[in-house]
C-alpha cells in the first residue's frame, strides 16, 4: 500500500508547477474583477508567453470571465463578406489565391469592380439573413484616385440600409482615410498577419510598417479599426506571442480582430507548404483566440478563414475561449465557409443570439432648412449616440 500512495502522489516538482499556475491564474482573476481600467491594462510580452502556457481549461475559464465582463455573454456579432474586386492583386501574399503572382498555379479568374446595384442587392440579402455588418473587400494594393467615389457611395448606400460597415481595400494614406470616415465607414480591416520577425515569410511587397502606418490612419480618421491574424502559417508559437504583444503596442488594440485559422490553397507558396507538413492543432488556435481576448478584453474577437473545416465542438470551444463574432455566408472572399444553416442550428444548440447593427452616424449630415427647403451639410459630433448638428 505505501508503494501505490507513493505512486498517486504528485512529486514536488508538479506540484510547484500546479502552484505557480494557480498562483498566477489567481492573479488574472482577481485583475478581471477590477474595474474597466485595470481590466484594459497591457500586458508584457512575458505575461503573454505565461498565458499561451497555461492549462487549457485555466485559459478558457479566464477568457470566458473576461468576455463576460465586457460583453453581454451569449451574444454574437455576425458579419457578411463580400469581394467587390477579385484577383489579380500586385501582392505577393503567400498565402492568398488573389495574388498575381500566383495566378498560373491558382487559376483564379480575376473580376473588375461589381456594380453598385450589385453590391447593394447582396447587403440587402446579408441583412435579411440576419447580419448587422457588411463588409467589402478588393483585391488592391491601395485604392487608386478613380476607385475611391465608388467606394464611398459604396459606404454610403450600405449605411442607408442600416448595417455597419466595413471595408478592407488595402493600404490607406491619411486622405482616403478622412475620406471613408466622412461618408461613415464603421471598420476598416487592415491585418497584421503575423509577427514582425515571420512577416518576410508571408509577403515582400509591403513591409510591416507600412501596415502600421495604415492602422494609424484609419485610427486618426475615426474610423473603427479591424485588424487580425493568420495562424498556422509556419510560424511558431513565439511569432503568436509577439503578434499579440503588437496589438498591445498600439495606442488602442484594434476594435475588431480576427484570427484566422490558414485555408492552405494548393498553388500559393504557404498554402503548399502546409499542405505537405499539414495544419496547426485547432486547439493552438484556440489558445491564441482565449489569449487574444484576455489581452483585449473589449475588443471583439472574430472567428473567420478556417471555421468552416470545425466541428461543432471545436467551434463551441472557440465561443468558449472569448470569440464574439463571425462572418456569416458560404464564401469568404475565394475561399469556402460554414454553411449558414450549419451556422444557425448551431446557434440555437449553444443558445447564441444575433447583435444588432449600431452603425455610426456620418461625419457629415444632411440639414434641411424649414422655411427654404435648402439642403446643406454639417459636421455632426456623436455624443453617447446623440448626433448634434
Amino acid at each position: 500500500m505505501a508503494g501505490l500512495l507513493s505512486i498517486s502522489e504528485p512529486s514536488d516538482t508538479l506540484n510547484n508547477q500546479i502552484n505557480a499556475n494557480n498562483d498566477f491564474l489567481a492573479t488574472l482573476t482577481t485583475d478581471a474583477t477590477k474595474s474597466t481600467e485595470t481590466i484594459i491594462k497591457k500586458h508584457s510580452r512575458e505575461q503573454i508567453a505565461q498565458l499561451f502556457d497555461l492549462p487549457l481549461m485555466d485559459l478558457l475559464l479566464q477568457a470566458q470571465t473576461i468576455h463576460r465582463q465586457n460583453f453581454t455573454a451569449n451574444e454574437v456579432q455576425i458579419s457578411t463578406l463580400l469581394s467587390i474586386k477579385t484577383g489579380n492583386c500586385p501582392e505577393d501574399c503567400g498565402y492568398c489565391s488573389q495574388s498575381g503572382h500566383h495566378r498560373d498555379t491558382t487559376k483564379l479568374q480575376a473580376e473588375k469592380r461589381i456594380d453598385v446595384d450589385k453590391v447593394i442587392a447582396a447587403a440587402k440579402r446579408a441583412k435579411a439573413t440576419g447580419s448587422s455588418r457588411f463588409c467589402m473587400g478588393a483585391a488592391w494594393k491601395h485604392p487608386s484616385a478613380k476607385d475611391m467615389p465608388y467606394v464611398v457611395e459604396l459606404v454610403k448606400e450600405v449605411k442607408a440600409l442600416g448595417l455597419e460597415t466595413c471595408m478592407t481595400l488595402g493600404m490607406l494614406d491619411t486622405e482616403q482615410a478622412t475620406q471613408l470616415a466622412d461618408a461613415g465607414l464603421d471598420y476598416y480591416n487592415h491585418n497584421l498577419d503575423t509577427s514582425r520577425s515571420y512577416y518576410e515569410q508571408v509577403v515582400s511587397t509591403r513591409s510591416y510598417d507600412e501596415r502600421l502606418d495604415t492602422i494609424a490612419n484609419v485610427r486618426n480618421s475615426g474610423i473603427n479599426v479591424c485588424s487580425g491574424n493568420i495562424v498556422g502559417m509556419g510560424e511558431s508559437r513565439d511569432d503568436r506571442i509577439d503578434w499579440v504583444h503588437e496589438l498591445l503596442k498600439m495606442p488602442k488594440a484594434p476594435e475588431s480582430i480576427p484570427v484566422n485559422l490558414l485555408v492552405p490553397i494548393a498553388g500559393t507558396p504557404i498554402g503548399d507548404r502546409v499542405l505537405a507538413i499539414g495544419q496547426l492543432s485547432v486547439l493552438e488556435w484556440i489558445r491564441t483566440i482565449a489569449v487574444t481576448r484576455i489581452c483585449c478584453p473589449s475588443s471583439y474577437v472574430r472567428l473567420s478563414a478556417g471555421r468552416e473545416s470545425l466541428s461543432d465542438s471545436e467551434q463551441a470551444l472557440a465561443f468558449m475561449a472569448g470569440a464574439n463574432s463571425f462572418f456569416y455566408g458560404d464564401k469568404l472572399l475565394t475561399t469556402g465557409n460554414a454553411s449558414q444553416s450549419g451556422d444557425n442550428r448551431l446557434m440555437r444548440e449553444l443558445g447564441l443570439t444575433k447583435q444588432f447593427a449600431a452603425p455610426r452616424a456620418p461625419k457629415h449630415v444632411p440639414v434641411v432648412d424649414a422655411m427654404s427647403g435648402h439642403q446643406s451639410q454639417v459636421i455632426s459630433a456623436d455624443l453617447g449616440g446623440v448626433v448634434l448638428a
